[in-house]
């Protein structure tokens, strides 16, 4: 059912990828309205898709064995 190597998933790059999307949504909220006028709300889902591929690729991308 999971990976061979699952409790190393802390390492894995795709965590760090993962744990930034989930904080996105609390940064936004806590950037100030000047700032989030900067970028035009038709981008915001572009944005996160490509974030979101951008971690798909870590996730696939062979990273060096564990020590």
């Amino acid at each position: 059912m999971f990976v061979d190597n699952w409790k190393d998933f802390w390492r894995w790059h795709s965590t760090y990828a993962i744990a930034f999307l989930a904080g996105l949504p609390v940064a936004w909220a806590e950037l100030p309205a000047d700032i989030k006028a900067m970028i035009p709300p038709s981008w915001i889902p572009w944005i996160m898709l490509g974030l979101w591929l951008a971690a798909q690729f870590v996730r696939l991308r062979r990273q060096a064995p564990s020590q």
